[in-house]
């Protein structure tokens, strides 16, 4: 394949990935519960699947975020009652975040909100199709997250 054609392939392949990040964020939007955005979804739902302590610099490494970003979104769940933040005993610096009872329920209530619209679209394109570019996928986010 020409570099051009090569080219033109990787553009038509972002392109699409952005619109279809774009529009699937703004559906999700749609359906969370009151108040939730999806970075708060994205952090409880993280912090429910670790079961365990995440410090707030581990939280935006693993968004890819800023950590004023982060320490904004946590303020938020925190004013929120969803996460507990606590002091370090031994680092004064640091701070650990968990997922409150109440953030869990959150969370909860989120994926059930968003399962059905996700659960509809694996099913109109067909799982096959889906486990079969999932490796895909998968491939680029890694390939991503070594260059960073």
């Amino acid at each position: 394949m020409s570099e051009q054609r090569t080219e033109e392939l990787a553009v038509a392949l972002f392109g699409e990935l952005f619109m279809a990040d774009q529009l699937a964020r703004n559906r999700l939007s749609k359906v969370l519960p009151k108040g939730m955005e999806l970075s708060h979804f994205g952090v409880l739902n993280h912090l429910a699947r670790a079961a365990e302590e995440r410090t707030p610099a581990q939280l935006a490494r693993a968004f890819h975020v800023t950590r004023g970003a982060m320490t904004n979104t946590l303020a938020k769940l925190e004013w929120a009652g969803h996460v507990h933040i606590r002091p370090d005993w031994d680092d004064a610096r640091r701070k650990f975040v968990s997922i409150s009872p109440s953030g869990r329920k959150a969370r909860d209530a989120a994926v059930e909100a968003i399962a059905p619209l996700i659960a509809d679209v694996v099913a109109s394109l067909g799982a096959e199709r889906v486990r079969a570019v999932l490796p895909v996928l998968r491939e680029m986010r890694t390939r991503f997250e070594e260059e960073e």
